[in-house]
């Protein structure tokens, strides 16, 4: 009975880490469709997020810019569909493949230098592992199932529950729903249609694109892979749907 247990525990635990990724996809896309665009490039946009988190880690020797790097690439992936779709008002779905596209093949291309002696160092990688917490990582079971992941696990727990609050519970989530279901009654209430849609759309692309950086530094042990994202994104989209567009069911 005890080996049951714990090979469940051990199934959930792993079934988390490998399903970190999807959630800060999908928490990504529901913010950026709570403004009322569907955008199809998460998978380009966790490509970015990965090559550059993986870069600017590198380079800088920084688990810091390393996060930071992945999520201004993903806004700036984001920033590029947002502007073709909300400014020049090209249609969503080509946009949001051709950025997928896009975002595959530049990731490819600075990444394909990181393949052999481009490993993250020690230094950068530590800040990544899974954690201690004294007096309840040893807990039996309990303490491996919800107290034994890395920081990116638990700041998509906290990204959730903060992003719920901020939909759900604030002024500003208001407006954003306003915004996403009814742009020209928002715009009557005197809402700023256009700047709600880039400010949502840009963090929720590099909201995205943290799953990259998740996938390249954790899964990867920090070193390029090609193809390492192979779908997460497009099941991210899928996951939207099966969430409800909230937030907290992401989790």
């Amino acid at each position: 009975m005890n080996e049951t247990v714990s090979y469940i525990i051990s199934f959930v635990y792993a079934a988390v880490l490998a399903g970190t990724p999807l959630l800060y996809g999908t928490l990504g896309e529901i913010l950026t469709e709570k403004s009322g665009n569907l955008n199809l490039g998460v998978e380009g946009m966790m490509y970015m997020g990965a090559s550059m988190g993986l870069v600017l880690g590198y380079t800088c020797d920084s688990a810091i810019m390393a996060v930071i790097g992945a999520f201004l690439a993903g806004a700036l992936g984001a920033l590029i569909y947002c502007f073709l779709t909300v400014t020049l008002k090209a249609n969503q779905n080509v946009t949001g493949l051709t950025l997928t596209i896009f975002g595959t093949g530049i990731a490819n291309l600075f990444g394909s230098n990181y393949t052999t002696s481009g490993a993250l160092g020690e230094g950068v990688m530590s800040v990544f592992k899974s954690v201690s917490i004294p007096g309840l990582s040893n807990l039996p079971y309990v303490g491996k199932l919800l107290f034994s992941y890395n920081s990116f696990v638990y700041f998509g727990v906290v990204l959730c529950i903060v992003l719920g609050i901020y939909i759900n519970h604030t002024s500003q989530g208001r407006s954003l729903r306003a915004v996403g279901e009814n742009p020209a009654a928002a715009d009557a209430m005197g809402v700023n249609v256009t700047l709600y849609k880039y400010v949502h759309i840009l963090l929720g692309g590099g909201i995205c694109a943290l799953g990259g950086a998740y996938v390249i530094i954790v899964t990867c042990n920090g070193l390029w892979t090609y193809n390492c994202i192979n779908g997460l994104g497009w099941i991210a989209v899928a996951l939207v749907i099966f969430a409800g567009w909230s937030p907290y069911r992401v989790i």
